[in-house]
């Protein structure tokens, strides 16, 4: 049931709803599997009263609730500890701004060192919150796999609430005080599929609505959106149900940030906050947030979220954008070195490719672009502060990682996990030397998919289309992510009246178009030159297939509309 037990109700045929709208708005939403007005109505024009839950469905709400009420009104020691990403930052800062907005300061927030002590909640950490004497520990975007550490705490008098998102491992959960997770199998939550920032966010609502906080005005939570929105988008949860409503007034809320140090940043890196998007999030927002652990400490990333001051903002702002020029730096460096490597030999079934002074951090950013490059199934591997040979890995959407790793045979990894596209493992320095050919021959025997390289189209549009009523209709479905894709478009028989690269290193291409009436309508391709579309170097007078998304673009705070380059054929 609803918020305010609203219910949408489906009314009429498919046909007789659906037709209500524009010939496209009808084929983008029969391809997302909208058959009505009232959920077309629900996608297109998400309201938060209609649309939001309450939290106090989530199992265990009502337990957590109590006893972090209990614990404030007792002045007890509390720790809010949060993982080290752009889901686990945000989520932090949600938890902080409530304890700060409540004017309750006996709390800290705690973020792991990634390479110092690893992802989750540890055994020496929580010996250390004895010690300062904190008797109740509440986590954001981790605990679900912590059995030994929140057992731990439980000797040691601390009560542990887990707030998280993800699997528990072979279905044991923690012992804990109490557990928020909706992927629970008892747990009936309208959607399970929120990230961890989302959990600690219904947290809030639900301590906020049974509290009634003086210092809380009516609707003051609405602003911690932008940090839940900015997990939403940044950990690529399906963009639909509950998330879509988190992404949708996310972004809404962070072109009003009230947040000193990220609006510092979005002014170093160019980004026009009026004008967010979830693509600024992605590609430019998100990679500065994940470099804090990546390369020094994610706390510093959290503080440049949270802080009040000016001074400190500006600091870290700075920090914060050096930082990401280094790891860009670094993960340049590493791929040259790998792709070099991997060309001068023969290539298995699943690559797996290290280097012992590799960045453990960086390591995944690396796998990405190797399995863009190679088309296979990709491990890379480093040595970190512990000695450890540690890796991260990335699927080519053949084969489940997981199934992968499980199926190698016995003391092949001393650790692993993930999911099937992406994944984190543990070898001895001797095991490392055998793992290509031992993934290659399970590779081979385990079931996959047969990928196919054709692009989802959503339906077919001339130059004569490319108009901002057009974009209005495409725009409506935005946020675009998981479970919702950017809407592609096949563009037939164009003919190219211009071709020209840009960029530093003249990476960049876009290609020139004309509509009936003689208007340009570019073409923009990053990161991509003529020899990833043959057909280019042919040039001008050339009639191409074109594939590509509709954006609009605000270079020079100027709007313009353009197309950007999926495939050509």
């Amino acid at each position: 049931m609803k918020k305010n037990d609203t219910k949408i109700e489906e009314k009429g045929s498919t046909e007789e709803s659906l037709e209500r709208y524009a010939p496209l708005t009808q084929k983008m939403l029969a391809s997302r599997g909208i058959t009505s007005f009232a959920l077309a109505e629900q996608f297109l024009h998400p309201d938060w009263q209609r649309d939001s839950y309450d939290p106090f469905l989530i199992l265990n709400m009502e337990k957590a609730v109590e006893r972090i009420l209990s614990a404030i009104k007792n002045d007890e020691k509390i720790v809010l500890y949060t993982d080290y990403d752009c889901d686990g930052i945000p989520a932090g800062v949600i938890l902080h701004d409530f304890f700060k907005k409540i004017e309750y300061t006996n709390f800290k927030n705690y973020i792991p060192h990634r390479h110092e002590e690893g992802y989750g909640l540890n055994i020496l950490a929580v010996e250390k919150f004895a010690e300062e004497g904190f008797s109740l520990i509440i986590t954001a975007d981790l605990g679900i796999t912590d059995v030994e550490p929140v057992d731990h705490a439980k000797k040691l008098g601390i009560d542990v609430i887990i707030t998280d998102h993800h699997l528990a491992q072979d279905g044991k959960t923690p012992e804990a005080y109490t557990i928020l997770d909706s992927k629970q199998k008892e747990d009936a939550y309208p959607d399970p599929m929120l990230c961890g920032a989302g959990v600690a966010f219904k947290l809030v609502q639900a301590l906020i609505k049974r509290g009634q906080f003086a210092q809380i005005q009516e609707g003051w939570e609405k602003w911690l959106l932008d940090m839940a929105g900015l997990s939403t988008i940044a950990d690529m949860v399906p963009l639909l149900n509950e998330n879509r409503l988190f992404a949708h007034y996310g972004l809404k809320v962070l072109r009003k940030s009230r947040r000193k140090g990220l609006n510092l940043l979005l002014q170093k890196i160019k980004v026009n906050r009026e004008h967010l998007t979830e693509d600024d999030i992605g590609f430019m927002i998100a990679p500065r947030i994940n470099a804090a652990s990546r390369m020094d400490h994610p706390l510093r990333a959290f503080e440049l979220l949270s802080t009040d001051d000016d001074a400190r903002a500006e600091e870290l702002a700075n920090w914060l954008n050096h930082l990401n020029d280094q790891r860009k730096g670094l993960t340049a460096s590493m791929i040259k070195d790998a792709k070099g490597r991997l060309l001068a030999r023969e290539l298995f079934e699943v690559i797996v490719i290290g280097h012992p002074e590799w960045e453990p951090g960086i390591l995944g950013l690396a796998a990405n672009n190797l399995v863009e490059e190679f088309k296979r199934p990709v491990f890379v591997w480093g040595r970190d502060t512990d000695g450890k040979i540690k890796g991260s890995c990335r699927s080519d959407g053949t084969v489940s990682l997981v199934e992968l790793m499980s199926n190698a045979k016995e003391g092949v990894f001393l650790q692993f996990g993930g999911h099937a596209e992406a994944g984190g493992f543990t070898v001895s320095s001797e095991g490392i030397h055998l793992l290509e050919k031992e993934l290659s021959d399970v590779y081979r025997a385990m079931d996959k998919i047969i990928k196919t390289e054709t692009v989802d189209v959503e339906g077919e549009l001339s130059m004569d289309d490319m108009t901002w009523d057009t974009w209005k209709e495409v725009e409506a479905f935005a946020p675009f992510g998981i479970g919702n894709p950017k809407p592609v478009f096949l563009f037939k028989s164009v003919e190219i009246v211009n071709v020209k690269k840009f960029g530093k290193a003249m990476e960049h291409l876009e290609l020139e178009f004309r509509n009936s009436n003689g208007q340009k309508i570019p073409a923009i391709g990053f990161f991509v030159s003529e020899k990833n579309f043959p057909k280019v170097l042919l040039g001008r007078g050339e009639k191409v297939n074109l594939f590509a998304t509709l954006e609009k673009s605000m270079f020079r705070n100027y709007p313009e509309l353009r197309l950007r380059i999926i495939d050509i054929s």
